[in-house]
């Protein structure tokens, strides 16, 4: 029985879980409700995973990238082409939710709201540095962890001999964390059928009928920028068919769908982009952290500017031209600024609601639908993660010699 259903294709057991899990969330909304451990379980051992796995992976894939010039030059065209679809996808954004009028039927109570502490400009480059690592590495602060194991990665370099023993400890621990990955992957079925079960269980089919528009337009600029700006990316400087590109990475898709987490996507996107994308580890293991810190074109770019908008039709508000740049504008920005607080996209889009001067209380409209979206948010996230590692890797010589990129994974 086992070996038959490890004979299935991985993806088609996360497809097919995904689909049970719906069923019975949709059918038996008690039973869905009562198998959310099982999606706990796989949240909590991919959790696991994410601080000694981002601290191993940078410090080796620094210390393996010796050329100094070239992470400089690998960093500066990661983090453009971050920015470039923030950019890109804020535009799709605002021209959908313009153009498709969202106005809900109902009217809006308006409620008490406390004001979220958003952070200065000062607060933020200060967040960047741990006060302790290894609190950092507690608490599962990615920044941080990104920008200690960077500094670990530069001084190994800079003292070479010296340094080597270090190297090939964190080297060997980050093969160590490769293999655990590897293993908790394959709780990924079990995880993705106990939280679709749970969703639809618990919030049910039903409560997306009275936002229906509102949630069709931020599921559509996802689709949009996925399958046109990402897809058109990778056949024009990914050296791949689109087709080939969304199917390496579906399972991946799947995990960033169902757990709503960008960094617990991490394994499964590392998975997807080394194994059938050819990127190599190295540079995987650079930029996949990276992008899941500051790449956030679902939740810093599409949706602050599809909320804004909406929350400005709920009120009655009239929007001018400034405020559209404006919208756009922050969206970017506090995608990066934003990245390591809880919550990050209600955060953004408080940012963004406060800068063009709309009420805050818009949020509690669509706070409780805020889970399904979430789904879409972080599926276009990880996905231009996975984008930008296979177009970067490509422009600077970094994919492994691989003939069997894109089959299915077995």
């Amino acid at each position: 029985m086992f070996k038959a259903w490890f004979a299935i294709p991985f993806w088609q057991r996360v497809l097919g879980a995904f689909v049970l899990g719906m069923l019975i969330g949709g059918l038996a909304p008690e039973v869905g409700v009562a198998l959310k451990p099982l999606g706990d379980l796989f949240i909590k051992a991919i959790k696991m995973l994410v601080a000694p796995l981002i601290f191993c992976a940078i410090v080796s894939a620094i210390t393996d990238l010796n050329d100094g010039k070239k992470l400089g030059r690998l960093g500066a065209k990661t983090i453009g082409l971050f920015m470039l679809t923030a950019v890109i996808a804020s535009a799709i954004g605002l021209t959908l939710a313009s153009v498709i009028d969202m106005s809900p039927v109902a009217t809006l109570t308006a409620t008490e709201q406390n004001e979220k502490q958003i952070p200065g400009i000062a607060q933020v480059f200060l967040n960047f540095v741990p006060s302790n690592p290894f609190a950092a590495l507690t608490e599962g602060n990615v920044l941080q962890i990104v920008v200690f194991a960077a500094l670990v990665g530069i001084a190994i370099q800079r003292l070479k001999g010296k340094g080597e023993p270090l190297r090939k400890t964190i080297k060997s621990g980050a093969e160590v964390m490769y293999e655990i990955t590897r293993m908790v992957l394959q709780l990924t079925p079990v995880g993705v059928l106990g939280l679709m079960s749970w969703v639809i269980g618990e919030y049910g089919f039903s409560t997306l009928l009275p936002l229906a528009k509102f949630v069709g337009v931020i599921y559509l600029a996802c689709l949009i920028h996925i399958v046109v700006v990402y897809g058109g990316l990778i056949r024009t400087a990914g050296g791949m068919s689109p087709w080939q590109f969304f199917k390496a990475i579906f399972d991946a898709q799947i995990v960033a769908f169902t757990t709503c987490s960008s960094f617990g996507s991490l394994p499964a996107a590392h998975r997807a982009v080394t194994e059938r994308l050819g990127v190599s580890k190295d540079y995987a293991s650079f930029v996949l952290p990276l992008g899941a810190t500051i790449n956030m074109d679902g939740c810093g770019g599409i949706y602050p500017a599809v909320a804004s908008i909406f929350i400005a039709q709920l009120y009655g508000i009239p929007l001018e031209w400034m405020d559209y740049g404006l919208i756009m504008l922050t969206a970017t920005l506090a995608s990066v600024g934003t990245a390591g607080v809880p919550g990050t996209a209600l955060v953004m889009l408080t940012v963004t609601l406060n800068v063009i001067g709309l009420p805050l209380e818009g949020i509690a409209f669509i706070a409780a639908i805020d889970r399904i979206i979430d789904m879409a948010r972080t599926l276009t996230n990880v996905t231009g993660d996975m984008m930008v590692s296979r177009v970067v890797a490509r422009s600077e010589n970094l994919l492994q010699d691989q003939t069997h990129l894109a089959t299915e994974s077995k």
